[in-house]
């Protein structure tokens, strides 16, 4: 591969916008221009999708309505660690993850969180750290841009896939403009509040969300990086 890319530019600049996305957890003040953010949705675009079904909406949010947002979520995250028994009134969507873990896939949940935590200096037992760096998702690790995804819940299920190919072009497209950014399952819980303030349709179902801006290089937590499974282990060749 390297010497494919060496005699040819154009898969070199795919390879490393693809390669080089990471979910980054604080962005600088640097502002990005509406033009811009109008370009990484026109090329994404055109993402695939069942029978041209086009499933996606987009809700950009900048400046107040952002800042505004993020004040509502924080203080009902902070609310439900007061009492948890709240978090019944903040129910996702979908079911983004699985209701039992197993193996490899728990061991890959652990990796990457006490990874995360120990590069930022939080032991198991720091309960007031881990809500502080949780809700950092709800700040849109201070992007000055967030993306709200939403879906028509008359949509099958193929249609979150559709959707995933949808936000993979975004975040390649970014990386080709110097953006970062970080996909966000995070807010769905909180869609009860979400959905009314961006003015989502009564039967629009939130996706999830995403920050975009500048990375701030000087910041330890983007120091972090996930690891991948080799191809080969997660490969099939069939004859």
């Amino acid at each position: 591969m390297t010497v494919m890319n060496e005699l040819n530019p154009a898969a070199a600049a795919v390879d490393a916008a693809i390669t080089s996305r990471m979910s980054v957890r604080a962005f600088t003040q640097q502002p990005v221009g509406r033009a811009t953010i109008e370009h990484l949705l026109e090329v994404a675009s055109r993402s695939p999708s069942g029978t041209n079904t086009q499933p996606w909406k987009v809700y950009v949010l900048q400046g107040k309505s952002r800042d505004t947002l993020c004040d509502k979520v924080c203080a009902a995250h902070d609310a439900v660690r007061a009492d948890p028994a709240l978090a019944a009134e903040y129910k996702e969507a979908y079911d983004y993850y699985p209701e039992k873990w197993v193996s490899p896939y728990i061991d890959r949940r652990r990796e990457n969180g006490w990874g995360l935590y120990g590069l930022l200096g939080i032991g198991k037992a720091d309960k007031d750290k881990m809500h502080a760096q949780h809700q950092r998702n709800y700040r849109f690790f201070d992007a000055p841009v967030g993306l709200m995804f939403t879906v028509d819940s008359v949509m099958g299920r193929g249609s979150l896939v559709d959707y995933g190919m949808f936000l993979q072009n975004i975040m390649v497209a970014a990386r080709g403009h110097g953006l970062h950014t970080c996909p966000q399952a995070a807010w769905n819980g909180f869609s009860k509040i979400i959905l009314p303030h961006i003015g989502a349709g009564a039967d629009e179902m939130l996706v999830c969300g995403m920050s975009l801006g500048y990375a701030d290089t000087t910041d330890v937590v983007n120091t972090f990086h996930t690891p991948r499974v080799s191809a080969k282990d997660f490969t099939h060749w069939l004859d």
